[in-house]
């Protein structure tokens, strides 16, 4: 033929992920855009002498995955060579964590992410101890340590690092902040929310090269996951005191740099961070105009592009700073708003100022919200600036939506609007979250089906680093409901079959990027990204998909994953 296909997979289980689902045995590549699927025959004769053609022997094929809120930047900069590892499995106690510390070379501010009291031996074996200070202080009396949570919203530091904060009895945490003090008023080290800013804000940021390499090297890692696409979910001035200002808008321009170097091989969407945790709406109109025209005209939109703005609305049930209605047991309390303004009457008015702006100016709303109390008060105000200025089409979402009733999720499908939720932390913390929340809350957490039915196109994402970006542990974890800790089932009630969660990481998150017409499923002249496992994902047991391997991903017609060539 006179212009033949440049790579086919053929004998294979080619998931289109169209609306009906449809499977095919093969498809074909031309150029960066699937040229057809079918028949293993069909598919064949479009072979040319320099055709690559792929037996697949029956593995299944997926478009390129979607993790649609993926911190890539700061996933790699929470890693070696950038900073220690303090996540289970990596460690496994308080001890484990300050032999780490005691090992790590140089003088300097030594961070590091990841570590979970629902992992670390002693706090298994006594509910009522978490970490302290004065367990840093032991490894690293000297030096400065801070130690960022699996959440990313609390820090854990030592001493040297409170004195050169100025962190002492009596502080005042900053809004939408908590500074954690033992009966006698000494601050344990445990800084929550806002209050990482405190130290956050002495740290020495990466520079743009460092983020340009961190980003180059995600990237990598996540083609070895079969991920060609992802959201970042929040970069400008109000990350600076986020993640190790890996969220701070030096990385915004790191992925513009390598956008138009040619370099960036992931398709990038970009919600902008304009307003700190505990901001408000002059932050928002002011981290705006900063932003402005970092990302130049001209870049390709397959690969980068800016579609929306990120605000914090509350904490994370964790911390008992999700903003609850019923009150976490134990007395710890409703929770908060993470905005300013004194009280919940005036920093709910603010919240709801900051979407006004957001929605007015055009951008799509990705609202960090968990608490069904703010949640509810987030949709409503996404009504109302909806109903002020109408738009057909803004596809605003609450980003992670852990609490949210089946009215606000109503609510937010009759509008189009959508819900990004994340499985794999509903696998590593429910019976943590049985504690903090109560059985009955828990098991309702992330409420995925009740979401899907009400007509919502949920997306799926690992919110990396929290979790790994590992999709596979994700759509098991959506399929099962279990938890990692004892493998009990964990609300069963809101399972979803195979092809749900897969839509969650593949057609609707193409949607959440206003892509869907030309990524997301595998159907002709759609961007030709694939995701290819090695075996059979739809008779796998759900239990066995996340050791499915990724034998291969294919980004815009290149191999860039081959198992076996690294």
């Amino acid at each position: 033929m006179s212009d033949p296909a440049d790579l086919i997979l053929i004998n294979g289980d080619v998931l289109t992920l169209d609306e009906t689902f449809a499977t095919e045995q093969a498809v074909a590549v031309r150029g960066n855009r699937i040229l057809a699927t079918g028949t293993t025959e069909a598919i064949g004769a479009l072979a040319g002498p320099g055709t690559r053609v792929i037996d697949l022997a029956g593995r299944t094929v997926l478009p390129g995955i979607n993790d649609s809120h993926l911190h890539g930047a700061a996933w790699a900069l929470s890693r070696p060579p950038f900073a220690l590892n303090v996540g289970h499995p990596a460690v496994g106690s308080i001890a484990d964590i300050a032999a780490a510390v005691r090992r790590a070379p140089g003088d300097g501010w030594l961070t590091g992410l990841g570590w979970d009291v629902g992992y670390l031996a002693e706090c298994r074996a006594d509910p009522g101890r978490r970490p302290h200070r004065r367990d840093l202080d032991a490894a690293a009396p000297d030096r400065p340590v801070c130690l960022t949570d699996f959440s990313g919203h609390m820090m854990w530091v030592n001493s040297r690092a409170l004195e050169l904060a100025g962190i002492g009895p009596g502080t005042a945490a900053p809004p939408g902040g908590v500074i954690e003090t033992d009966g006698r008023g000494e601050p344990t080290g445990i800084l929550k929310e806002a209050a990482q800013s405190l130290v956050q804000r002495l740290i020495p940021p990466p520079t743009v090269a460092q983020r340009k390499e961190a980003v180059r090297a995600a990237v990598a890692a996540l083609h070895a996951q079969g991920i060609t696409s992802y959201t970042e979910p929040g970069l400008g001035p109000g990350g600076a005191d986020v993640l190790g200002g890996a969220l701070g808008t030096d990385t915004l321009r790191a992925y513009a740099e390598l956008a138009a170097e040619g370099a960036l091989d992931a398709r990038v969407r970009v919600l902008l961070l304009p307003a700190p945790m505990g901001g408000g709406a002059a932050d928002v109109t002011r981290g705006l105009a900063e932003l402005a025209g970092i990302v130049p005209g001209g870049l390709d939109p397959e690969r980068l592009a800016v579609i929306g703005v990120k605000i914090f609305a509350d904490g994370v049930p964790p911390n008992e700073t999700a903003w609850m209605h019923d009150p976490y047991p134990g007395g710890g309390g409703h929770g908060a708003l993470c905005v300013h303004g004194e009280g919940p009457a005036r920093q709910q008015a603010e919240l709801a100022e900051m979407i006004r702006l957001a929605h007015e100016a055009g951008h799509q709303l990705g609202v960090h919200v968990t608490g069904d109390r703010a949640i509810d008060a987030v949709v409503a105000a996404f009504t109302a600036a909806d109903e002020a200025v109408p738009r057909p089409d803004a596809r605003h979402y609450l980003i992670h939506a852990d609490f949210a009733s089946p009215r606000s999720l109503a609510a937010l499908a009759t509008r189009g609007y959508g819900v990004n939720m994340n499985p794999a932390i509903k696998w590593a913390t429910a019976d943590l979250m049985d504690e903090v929340v109560g059985k009955e809350r828990s098991d309702y957490q992330w409420p995925v089906r009740t979401a899907h039915e009400a007509g919502i196109a949920v997306c799926a994402s690992s919110d990396a680093p929290i979790t790994e970006p590992d999709w596979r542990r994700a759509v098991a974890a959506m399929m099962l409901r279990e938890s990692r800790a004892s493998g009990r089932a964990s609300g069963p009630e809101q399972c979803v079959p195979l092809e749900v969660a897969l839509r969650a990481y593949t057609v609707n998150a193409a949607r959440q990027d206003f892509a869907e017409t030309w990524k997301g499923t595998l159907r002709p002249g759609m961007a030709a990204d694939l995701c290819v496992l090695g075996g059979d994902l739809r008779a796998a047991d759900p239990h066995d998909l996340p050791d499915l391997p990724i034998d291969l991903t294919v980004f815009d017609g290149r191999i860039v994953h081959e198992r076996g060539e690294q």
